[in-house]
C-alpha cells in the first residue's frame, strides 16, 4: 500500500506513528535483520499488524511480559530469523515496599515512573495481585529504575529484578458488552459505556478525566476507533473490541470491554 493509502484508513493525529511503524518496516527489510520497538499500546500494535500485513518479505512478534499484556514490545524481522524472548530485552521489576505498614496503587506508580521522566513507551503493564506489584520495563531503563527511584509517593521502595516466569498474571476482569451508539464520539462512547449522560461524559472529558491510549482526551468530538483504550477517572477502562454495523435506526453497533472502578 503506498502511503496515501495507508493513512485514510486511520486518523490524521496516527500519522506520526504510522511513518515510524513504516520506518521500521522498511529497516528489517532493507537491512534485512530484525528490527525492536519500544513499548506499544493495543491500538499502536493494532496498525503495525495491519502494516506489516501488506509487506511480504518481514514478520512481526510481540511481547509484554505476560499473554494479554496491553502494553507491548514489537520485533519486526526478516522471515529467516526465528525471534527468542530475549530478543525483546524486557526485565521484570517487583516493587519491594513495607506491605504491612502501607499500600500501594496503579495510579502511584504510574504516576511515580513517568515524574521520574521515564517515557511511557519505555516501560509496560503494571500488575498486582493485590500485595505484589511488578513492572516489566525495557533492559536499558531497569537499571536506572533500580538506582534511581526509591520512593513510590512517600513510600521508600527498592526494586527487584525478577524472572519472567516468575511474573503475576492479572486476572483477566473484563466484562464484554454489546451495544449501539448514535456515533462514534468519545463521549457516546463514554456515555454508553457507563451509562452516563452524554453531558457528564462530555463534563468529564473537559475537566481532563479521560484518557485515549494513555494521553489525555479534552475534545468530546474524538473519534473512538478499534483497540482504541479508554480510561475514565473514578469509572473505569474501556476497550473497544470492535466496530460492527449500522442499524436501521442509523446506530452504530459496538462491542466494548469495561473494567469498572
Amino acid at each position: 500500500m503506498d502511503e496515501l493509502n495507508i493513512k485514510q484508513h486511520f486518523r490524521a493525529d496516527e500519522g506520526p506513528i504510522i511513518d515510524q511503524i513504516s520506518d521500521w518496516i522498511v529497516q528489517a527489510n532493507d537491512q534485512y535483520r530484525p528490527v525492536l520497538t519500544p513499548f506499544l499500546n493495543p491500538r499502536q500494535q493494532y496498525i503495525a499488524q495491519t502494516l506489516v500485513n501488506s509487506d511480504d518479505n518481514v514478520k512481526l512478534k510481540s511481547f509484554g511480559g505476560w499473554q494479554n499484556a496491553e502494553m507491548q514490545r514489537l520485533l519486526f524481522f526478516p522471515s529467516y530469523y526465528q525471534p527468542q524472548v530475549a530478543d525483546f530485552a524486557v526485565t521484570g521489576l517487583e516493587v519491594d515496599y513495607p506491605q504491612k505498614f502501607a499500600e500501594l496503587h496503579h495510579r502511584q506508580i504510574m504516576g511515580t515512573l513517568l515524574g521520574e521522566g521515564l517515557e511511557r513507551a519505555s516501560f509496560g503493564d503494571i500488575v498486582t495481585d493485590g500485595k505484589r506489584w511488578q513492572v516489566m520495563v525495557t533492559n536499558q531503563m531497569a537499571r536506572f529504575v533500580h538506582e534511581r527511584i526509591d520512593h513510590v509517593g512517600k513510600i521508600k521502595v527498592k526494586w527487584k529484578p525478577i524472572p519472567l516466569e516468575e511474573l503475576i498474571v492479572p486476572e483477566d476482569d473484563w466484562e464484554q458488552v454489546s451495544t449501539t451508539v448514535s456515533s462514534l464520539r468519545i463521549d457516546a462512547v463514554i456515555a454508553a459505556g457507563f451509562n452516563y449522560s452524554r453531558n457528564r461524559a462530555k463534563q468529564l472529558l473537559e475537566h481532563g478525566f479521560v484518557q485515549i491510549n494513555w494521553e489525555e482526551m479534552q475534545r468530546p468530538d474524538y473519534l473512538v476507533r478499534e483497540h482504541d483504550m479508554l480510561s475514565v477517572r473514578h469509572a473505569g477502562r474501556l476497550r473497544m473490541d470492535q466496530i460492527g454495523s449500522i442499524t436501521r435506526k442509523n446506530k452504530q453497533r459496538i462491542t466494548l470491554s469495561i473494567i469498572r472502578a
